[in-house]
Parts: C-alpha cells; structure tokens; sequence
C-alpha cells in the first residue's frame, strides 16, 4: 500500500493540497484495521470522503458491494480514474458538503481536517449503521466528551443526542504524508435507534454553548439574539426563563435530555419556534 502511495506520487510529481486537508494515510495496518471495523459485506454500500489516492478506497472494494467515493480535487479524480478499474467504485467529483450524497449504509473515511465538523453533522441526518472515522485527535476527544468535562462541546452534544460514539485508536502524526502538525484519532460513530434519539432546537443549541462555563440562565440572556428574543422581549419574559429548567447548571454539564427539558419549556412558554418558523419570539 506505501509504495503504491509514493509510486502514484511520484508518478504524477503530485503535490498535496494542504488547502484541502490532503494528508494521506500510509500505515498499511490502520487501514486494514478500519476496513475490519467496518464489517463490511457485499451487501454494504460504502460512502468515503476524500479518497485522496485510493488506498483505502481499493481495499473497501474488495470487501463491499458498492463504494461512493466523494473527492473535490480535480487531479485526483484523473489518477483514480486512470490507475484503478474497479467495477464497484464510483467516483463523485465535487465539494462533499454541496452534492448529493448517495445511498449508503456505511461510511469509511480519512476526513479532511478543516470539514470534519460540518461532514459530522451533515451525517448525523441520515440513517446509516456504522461509521469509521478518522479525525484531529482534539476533534475526536471532543466528539466522545461527557457532560461536565473540559472536552464537552456543542458537538459533543450533539453527537451524544444521535449516535454512540468511541474513541478506538489514536494515530500519531507520522502515519502520515505529508505529516499534518497534530496527531489523530479513529472514531466508530453508531447511531442510536429511533427512540432513543433526541432532537435539538440548532439555534438554541448554539446560544447556550457560546457561552459553555456559564449556568443555563445567564447564557440564554447574553446569547437571547440567536433564539429569536430581543433585549425587550426578554426583559418583560424574564421570570418566566429565570424558571428554565437546570438554570443553575453550567452549560458545558447539560446533556442531551437537559437540553431537551430547557427547549421543551421555552416552546411552551412562546419565546422559541420549531426550526421553520418565521416568529422571532413572545411579544
């Protein structure tokens, strides 16, 4: 697989895209790992995002039924296309966070850094059985974060409101070419069934984790804006959000429920709209 790499490199006197996040994988052991935690079949559609030179891609191959594989570089759509001549494996040409996904079951993929965030919640949004994933190693530790530790994040909640997620092998930065300045990490990211999902209002979730150290209450008021309420219609419905539930709980200590309970009460109380609504809040 590393030689094939630095062949194909050389080959075409490729320059990787740092812009694009092109740091590609060359331990051949980590990419077997990830395929196998995958437990992939022919029965499995396989999404990857940022093929970069195929390596991973060939292996998905041989093991799935079908693999969409995403790429946004033009040069390197042209050295799949020309190097490879898989019967199983279509090519997407195009910013993964602007085309159509296809129908997939599974996703395998060495993401680029700079889209790992908006890739992990576009992904959220569909129905699949199993991700493998690998990340910034900070990114990773903020994805798996418990409420009330220093990692929890808005992304940590949200992650925890949809799917289960582990942390399964951190990557040191040589695995890599070129070698990226920080290390990384493999997630396994399984959504969780229907009933046991939460979903979240996105504006309020943004307004309470701007201001994460913060308790519940002081949060809502320094970020009233972002759901909605102007400073006046939040002074005259003061007492009523100073009832919000866990209003004395940090931010960064909410779990999803919480979150739930304080949006629950604010849709009953006029001052926040399901996402859709052109109402900005009670008068």
């Amino acid at each position: 697989m590393r030689d094939r790499l630095f062949f194909l490199i050389s080959k075409y006197n490729l320059r990787p895209n740092r812009d694009l996040g092109q740091n590609f994988l060359i331990v051949p052991d980590i990419i077997e790992r990830n395929v196998d935690r995958a437990e992939l079949s022919e029965s499995d559609t396989v999404l990857e995002i940022g093929p970069g030179l195929g390596i991973l891609t060939d292996e998905l191959s041989k093991r799935a039924g079908k693999v969409f594989a995403i790429e946004k570089d033009p040069r390197i759509v042209e050295i799949l296309k020309r190097e490879y001549s898989w019967s199983n494996v279509e090519i997407i040409e195009g910013d993964a966070m602007k085309v159509e996904w296809p129908e997939f079951n599974k996703v395998v993929s060495n993401l680029p850094y700079q889209i790992s965030s908006p890739v992990t919640f576009k992904l959220l949004n569909y129905e699949f059985e199993k991700a493998v994933l690998i990340y910034q190693l900070e990114f990773a530790e903020r994805m798996v974060a418990k409420p009330g530790t220093r990692n929890y994040s808005r992304l940590s909640l949200m992650v925890r409101a949809k799917a289960r997620a582990e942390l399964v092998e951190r990557i040191g930065r040589g695995a890599f070419w070129p070698k990226p300045k920080v290390d990384s990490a493999v997630v396994v990211l399984e959504p969780k069934p229907r009933s046991e999902r939460v979903e979240l209002n996105e504006n309020l979730t943004k307004a309470l984790f701007q201001h994460r150290r913060k308790k519940v209450y002081a949060a809502l008021r320094d970020s009233r804006h972002m759901i909605g309420l102007d400073k006046e219609t939040f002074r005259r419905n003061r007492e009523i959000i100073q009832k919000v539930p866990h209003s004395e709980k940090r931010v960064y200590e909410l779990s999803p429920l919480d979150v739930l309970d304080i949006q629950d009460y604010l849709l009953e109380n006029g001052l926040l709209y399901e996402k859709g609504s052109q109402k900005k809040g009670k008068v």
